[in-house]
């Protein structure tokens, strides 16, 4: 039997080849409208649809935004399991962007309907919140390790609203923030043998200042929001993120994408104009 090929090496692969832009897939009502598509399921299909025929060979992942498919009920869930399957079949990394997070039994349900090998919303990797301990999540992370997927846990998040929390300070004289990096680092190291990326990578977003962590210690894959619409730049990108190996962070963009849709072309074109501004920007840090 073939061996399995770990989350961290995809990763790895992927932006070795394509570079670091991720592309969110976010059928958000305002961008429904925007493209002139229905608030409905079928409008959240046709868009998801068209975006991956966009970005498909074009960027290492994409990453759906489950709540903008979860809005229209069963009907939007039963989309989402076909975008998700579709997306990989494109030979793109999914991210399903669902934020999960609980305890015991919950947290093993959450693992069993996302990341188990035979997982009805089987993504590549899912989003985690940190905030009932980053020990609760161990069933996510067993469940990503033993099927070859990731996962990426909230730690420095893009939204000015996460500050006051992120930054607090913990019991252990850190910053939450720097906690949640550090208890993903220890994971990491108990469960990899350091060749390539964990399977547990963090959310660290661009608009954040520079972390007092050092994040070159912490064994997985960052996925970075922020850059775009939120008003983060590949500049900024480049200095949060370096002396890092560039083929470790993974750089979502969707609205300032989605913008210039529906048009196929138009797509494609911005999609290779934000992935050359990352890449210039990053060679130059």
């Amino acid at each position: 039997m073939a061996k399995q090929i770990s989350f961290g090496d995809r990763v790895l692969a992927a932006t070795g080849e394509f570079g670091p832009l991720c592309v969110g897939i976010d059928p958000s009502r305002e961008q429904l409208a925007a493209w002139g598509l229905g608030l409905s399921a079928v409008g959240a299909e046709r868009y998801a649809l068209s975006m991956i025929e966009a970005v498909a060979g074009l960027v290492a992942a994409v990453k759906p935004q489950v709540a903008f498919f979860e809005q229209f009920g069963g009907r939007g869930m039963i989309v989402l399991e076909r975008i998700l399957s579709d997306a990989q079949d494109a030979g793109l990394i999914v991210i399903a962007d669902a934020k999960r997070s609980d305890i015991g039994s919950t947290a093993a349900a959450y693992a069993s309907a996302w990341l188990d090998a035979d997982a009805p919303y089987r993504c590549d990797a899912l989003t985690l919140t940190p905030y009932l301990g980053v020990g609760a999540l161990k069933p996510c992370f067993d469940a990503a390790r033993a099927s070859g997927r990731g996962v990426f846990v909230v730690a420095r998040s893009s939204n000015p609203e996460g500050v006051v929390l992120q930054e607090a300070t913990a019991a252990t004289g850190r910053t939450v923030e720097d906690q949640v990096l550090a208890e993903i680092a220890a994971v990491n190291g108990e469960i990899h043998d350091g060749s390539s990326l964990g399977p547990i990578g963090a959310v660290v977003g661009a608009t954040r200042t520079a972390s007092t962590f050092d994040l070159s210690t912490m064994g997985g894959a960052f996925l970075i929001p922020g850059v775009g619409a939120q008003g983060g730049t590949a500049a900024e990108v480049a200095a949060r993120f370096s002396g890092l190996d560039t083929r470790s962070l993974l750089v979502n963009q969707s609205r300032s994408i989605a913008s210039v849709g529906p048009d196929l072309g138009q797509l494609r074109e911005k999609v290779l104009a934000e992935r050359e501004g990352l890449r210039i920007a990053l060679a130059a840090s």
